[in-house]
């Protein structure tokens, strides 16, 4: 980490308002994070297709309050795969956690994604970053100390926030355009903030390209 940060430890509309732990919109309305990713082909076409098709499907389910530009990053993990197209939206929708997330599960099958090796390719990657500043984790689990710990219970069932935030440059970079404001709800620190505080070599593994059509 740069400069000694820790994230684990510190725990095209822009959307400016810090969000911290209260993204909330209209009454009954909560305000969520969506990264959306593909790097293959699928049933809704080629990755920019896809892309700009999940962005349709999430405007069926919510309101969709703003979506960033389309950001083309190096892939994570041992798999050998083309790079990815990344984005980050912010909407509205009157929907708990665990229905939000099994609308992205069926968008994501919708796609064409087949559940199986973890980092390997595909059409559709859909992650739910924040709901409403709500800190969940499995049941049975306690309040989570921190992202080390949420990551841990990922395994376990819907964690939120997502734990991986801080470390991922194709997260931060569009996100940042959208909500530069928003705090993770465990930490106390903004997108702004930890962008700025990962590696510039990190930073560089991803590159904007233009916007989702």
């Amino acid at each position: 980490m740069c400069g000694g940060w820790n994230p684990i430890r510190a725990q095209r509309r822009q959307v400016n308002e810090p969000m911290a732990g209260t993204m909330r919109g209209e009454e009954g309305m909560k305000m969520a994070l969506v990264a959306l990713g593909s790097n293959v082909r699928g049933h809704w076409g080629a990755p920019r297709e896809a892309l700009a098709m999940a962005v349709r499907k999430l405007g069926e389910v919510g309101a969709v309050e703003a979506v960033s530009s389309l950001w083309r990053s190096v892939p994570f993990g041992p798999v050998a795969q083309p790079s990815f197209l990344n984005a980050v939206l912010v909407m509205r929708a009157d929907l708990s956690p665990h229905a939000m997330m099994r609308w992205l599960f069926r968008l994501e099958n919708a796609a064409g994604r087949r559940r199986g090796r973890s980092w390997g390719p595909r059409p559709l990657d859909l992650d739910l970053l924040d709901h409403g500043g709500q800190v969940l984790a499995p049941s049975g689990a306690g309040r989570p100390s921190g992202a080390l710990e949420l990551h841990h219970l990922q395994r376990r069932g819907l964690v939120l926030p997502h734990p991986a935030i801080a470390f991922r440059p194709f997260v931060l970079l569009p996100l940042t355009e959208v909500a530069p404001k928003w705090r993770y709800p465990l930490g106390g620190w903004t997108a702004e903030q930890a962008l700025a505080r990962l590696p510039g070599k990190v930073r560089a593994q991803c590159h904007r390209i233009g916007v989702i059509t």
